[in-house]
């Protein structure tokens, strides 16, 4: 892959299903991750929050992306979440997937320390960068200040920009912050800054900005798909579907939600494994859960068989 073959569109933030015993399912990994590339997505973003990457070993996280890599998953179409609190931990992760043949991380902050500095923080990717050592590589920032407590402002952006040029190639904004969103596309010409909802993949793309990387791509990808490809008249209409799905299911446990989805999807109720300290979906919640979404079109098949397998 050359440094020209950036990544756009609609991206789904994988899960990872997991074995009984806490493992990720190798398996079921690839054919989750072919099924969405079949069905609307431009692309992956494996290990991140919503694949339960933090609650993983390291040793297993090198396994899954060796496995994906194994796989003959495009390298033009994966960015490997690599983001660690250790500085150490994520030179290995990056490494590895560098190693696979997958040039592009979605790094988070080092999330244990709360209030660091800009300095801190500008010396933690600057020592990444250099670390690392390979021109291949390009990072993506991920900016979730509610889940991290670690936010990346503009001012770091523009400083890490500044030293390394493209190499800093872009950020994934998880804040749900719209404005925050605008303010980086329009700051930043050439920097690739994605939603991390597809509630503001419409607006994003208008805006100038790449798409989105989403938890709920997962299951959404091919309403997704049609709202990023279709002309002006129908787009704010698809858009405003995705949109009501996408806060239906923030109503639940997202990671846990998305899984007792793809079960009804798929019939396999390996996908309710999760690691701790997620808890599986309850069954009340379940059956909430599929009277929400039961007036959605895209579910229509999910409910039926979820309604046989009961």
């Amino acid at each position: 892959m050359t440094s020209t073959q950036l990544v756009s569109g609609v991206y789904a933030a994988a899960l990872t299903p997991m074995t009984p015993n806490g493992t990720p399912d190798h398996a079921m990994v690839v054919a989750h991750c072919r099924w969405l590339l079949d069905n609307g997505c431009d692309g992956l973003a494996p290990l991140g929050t919503t694949g339960e990457a933090n609650s993983q070993s390291l040793a297993d996280r090198m396994a899954l992306i060796k496995a994906i890599a194994a796989a003959g998953l495009p390298a033009d179409r994966v960015v490997v979440g690599t983001g660690g609190c250790a500085l150490g931990d994520t030179v290995a992760l990056t490494r590895c997937a560098l190693d696979a043949g997958y040039p592009n991380a979605l790094v988070l902050p080092p999330f244990y320390y709360k209030g660091v500095t800009e300095d801190g923080l500008f010396a933690y990717y600057a020592a990444l960068i250099e670390r690392v050592g390979d021109p291949k590589f390009r990072l993506y920032l991920y900016h979730f200040p509610q889940m991290s407590a670690v936010p990346l402002s503009p001012a770091l952006i523009g400083r890490l920009r500044d030293a390394f040029g493209d190499v800093v190639a872009g950020l994934k904004d998880s804040s749900g912050d719209w404005a925050n969103t605008k303010h980086l596309i329009d700051t930043f010409p050439g920097f690739r800054v994605f939603s991390g909802s597809e509630q503001f993949l419409a607006d994003n793309v208008a805006a100038g900005g790449m798409g989105c990387i989403s938890a709920s791509v997962n299951v959404t990808a091919p309403l997704a798909a049609r709202v990023l490809r279709a002309d002006p008249a129908a787009r704010d209409r698809l858009q405003q579907d995705l949109t009501a799905i996408r806060m239906a299911l923030q109503g639940f446990p997202m990671i846990p939600a998305l899984k007792r989805i793809l079960e009804w999807h798929t019939g396999n109720t390996g996908w309710r494994n999760v690691l701790p300290p997620l808890l599986p979906l309850s069954e009340t919640a379940a059956g909430d859960l599929r009277r929400k979404i039961a007036d959605f079109a895209l579910f229509r098949d999910e409910i039926a068989l979820a309604a046989a397998v009961d």
